[in-house]
């Protein structure tokens, strides 16, 4: 059994598990990261748009500020998401970018003076400020007031992923590559590292740590099509079920991008229609505005995509081999924008559809996208059932997107949640002893060697591969954009068949080191029980929110669904996770629960809603006029964020009121 030992131990070399690693490298201590891919591969590259910060450095930004950008994400989340770290996340968010910006990444700069934008299907002129030349620029995306999104063209996350891992490299942080975690080291009340597998020789190796971050990403790939990257499993996730000990957030809640691409299911960038691009039917009838007149094509993504499937739905979806389809028309921004500011969406038209999406419509559909679930952690980062373990990015329920994540904000989360909770694994490893107990190693790694040993030594029957797929059609057939009670119990007596199936899984290579049917046998398994938390959580939650949208219950009901869905694991032998539910407090909310702004307004209110807004106007009443939004704010919902990240931001038009006080100061 080989031991490795280390301070800080992150699981995923990712922008959220790089961002972790880096900051507890800064701090001095000793820092491993593990990937199942070399880091500059991880799926954080394939983010096109941009990520938000209210920097207010353009004309359609001016104004914004952490309230805006607070307010945005409550609401985009359909008042699911936990109010205090989306406070966090909005004040941390612009400190990200500059601190991005110094460590490498392009960002697209604001270009003084006129410029011609595209803005409901209309070619207008916007004239940019002069104070503003050289700044960040942004630009629009759905669900949000302001122009806020801050890009690199539409290959962002490729270069926030090189400058962040550039910088890991630069501190001398280890990524340990083809490496699988297979299971956490834990006593019941404290993790102390993971059991991981090489995907080339097959060793087992125990990593040691004081603390653990898991940042391995979403769980799309139990979908039969997503816009994931084929690593994007949910092993992570599994491995917090697995203990019986840690929890699962909010797994019903997954999203659906409106526009991927048919039949393959890439992403094209939500910057197509930030930019100006637009959704048209068969017939190349704009149908947007029928459905959202006011957001049109920048409605909530959840709202895009359910539009989309009712016209279709209807018979307005274009016929194709693959299913029927919707077009995306980004021709009208014209050939030089596209080849600038969406260079890569180019490519993918040309290489995977033969088109030139400068003349050609694109053929676009709902498709798999994010899970706002995941690890169940506390506005720390750390799971609040099981000690030592962290977790961050798409892999966590931190919880900041609630049932519906807006476009923008996943980037943002990995580094601004990574640079939150990054300090606090620093912290938590500076007042932790490394506790190594080696009979509890040797008992999980014993664990894990046997499932090995079982599935090479054994004579199962059944198929990894196909079992999988199965998998994935359940989960895409029974709980995809609209759910119902009877598909969601299919699903979930179909998911419980496939796991007793899957114990009697056996291989055809039987080889030990690598092999992928035993990497697939390994994993499906675990995927299986984290479809049943996704399905099982679905068919519970009786309502609609976000992106869980129930025919059969199609209201929003903040009276008795105004929670957070905690899964699971109860036994090695169980066919189903637990499920238990934490409250949210509207009366320690800084915006209760009201009307989204799409289609009508059907929510069951909570009963406390009206009590916490006449107590919001007695608190504000209470303050004295010369009271900012900053003191207002905290007298409504304090929060707080490591010391170093507690100064106020400044921007552009913040900057020049300030001045023109200062001004009329002087001459009095």
């Amino acid at each position: 059994m080989k031991l490795i030992y280390t301070d800080s131990l992150v699981v995923g070399a990712g922008l959220a598990g790089l961002r972790v690693a880096i900051a507890s490298k800064e701090r001095g201590l000793d820092t491993v990261v593990l990937s199942l891919i070399p880091a500059k591969r991880s799926h954080s590259a394939a983010a096109q748009g941009g990520m938000q910060a209210s920097l207010g450095n353009t004309v359609k930004g001016m104004g914004d500020d952490e309230d805006v950008h607070f307010q945005d994400t409550v609401k985009g989340s359909d008042w699911g998401c936990d109010q205090e770290v989306a406070r966090m996340f909005a004040h941390c968010a612009p400190k990200a970018v500059r601190e991005l910006a110094n460590w490498g990444v392009p960002w697209t700069r604001v270009t003084k003076g006129p410029r011609e934008v595209v803005v409901n299907a209309e070619k207008v002129t916007i004239e940019e400020a002069e104070a503003a030349h050289g700044l960040i620029n942004a630009r629009d995306f759905g669900g949000t007031k302001k122009w806020r999104t801050c890009y690199t063209a539409d290959g962002t996350g490729h270069s926030l992923l090189y400058a962040v891992d550039n910088k890991a490299i630069s501190l001398d942080i280890p990524v340990h590559e083809r490496i699988e975690a297979l299971s956490l080291i834990h006593d019941g009340s404290r993790c102390h590292g993971v059991v991981a597998r090489c995907l080339i020789t097959g060793e087992l190796r125990a990593y040691i740590a004081k603390s653990t971050t898991i940042a391995t990403g979403g769980y799309g790939r139990i979908y039969e099509v997503s816009t994931n990257a084929i690593i994007c499993e949910g092993i992570g996730q599994a491995l917090a079920l697995e203990t019986g000990v840690a929890k699962l957030g909010n797994m019903e809640a997954v999203q659906f991008h409106p526009t991927a691409i048919v039949p393959v299911g890439i992403l094209t960038t939500e910057g197509c229609r930030g930019d100006g691009g637009l959704l048209r039917d068969k017939d190349g009838h704009r149908f947007m505005p029928d459905y959202e007149p006011e957001k049109k094509e920048l409605a909530s993504r959840d709202v895009v995509s359910r539009r989309m499937t009712e016209h279709m739905r209807k018979g307005k979806g274009v016929d194709s081999p693959y299913g029927p389809h919707l077009w995306l028309d980004i021709t009208l921004l014209g050939r030089k924008h596209v080849e600038t500011n969406l260079r890569e969406v180019k490519e993918i038209c040309e290489n995977f559809l033969g088109i030139d999406p400068a003349k050609d419509w694109i053929p676009v559909r709902p498709t798999q996208h994010y899970s706002m679930g995941g690890i169940r952690t506390d506005a720390t980062g750390q799971s609040p059932h099981l000690k030592g373990l962290f977790s961050v990015g798409e892999a966590a329920c931190w919880d900041m997107h609630g049932f519906n994540r807006l476009g923008g904000n996943s980037l943002a989360e990995t580094v601004v949640g990574g640079m939150i909770i990054g300090k606090y694994v620093a912290d938590f490893c500076e007042q932790n002893a490394l506790e190594i107990d080696t009979t509890l190693v040797d008992k999980f790694v014993t664990q894990v060697r046997s499932e090995i040993d079982d599935l090479v030594e054994g004579q199962g029957s059944e198929s990894a591969f196909d079992i999988k797929l199965e998998m994935q059609r359940i989960m895409m057939d029974y709980v995809g954009i609209f759910r119902n009670g009877p598909e969601l119990n299919k699903a979930v007596e179909a998911l419980q068949a496939l796991l007793l199936r899957s114990r009697n899984i056996g291989l055809t290579c039987k080889k030990r080191h690598a092999n992928p049917e035993l990497v697939e046998a390994l994993r499906v398994k675990r995927m299986l029980k984290v479809a049943l938390t996704v399905a099982c959580g679905a068919e519970a939650r009786t309502e609609s929110r976000g992106a869980h949208a129930r025919e059969d219950f199609p209201q929003r009901n903040d009276k008795d669904w105004l929670n957070r869905t905690l899964s699971s694991w109860p036994s090695h032998d169980a066919t189903l996770p637990t499920l238990d539910y934490e409250q949210l407090d509207v009366m320690t909310m800084e915006l209760p629960p009201g009307y989204r702004g799409y289609g009508i307004n059907n929510a069951i209110a909570h009963p406390d809603t009206e009590k916490r807004e006449q107590q919001i106007i007695d608190i504000l009443s209470k303050l004295p006029d010369e009271a900012d939004r900053h003191a207002r704010q905290h007298a409504l919902m304090p929060f707080e964020v490591p010391p170093s990240l507690q100064e106020k931001n400044e921007r552009l038009h913040e900057k020049s009121l300030s001045n023109r006080a200062q001004l009329g100061d002087e001459t009095k």
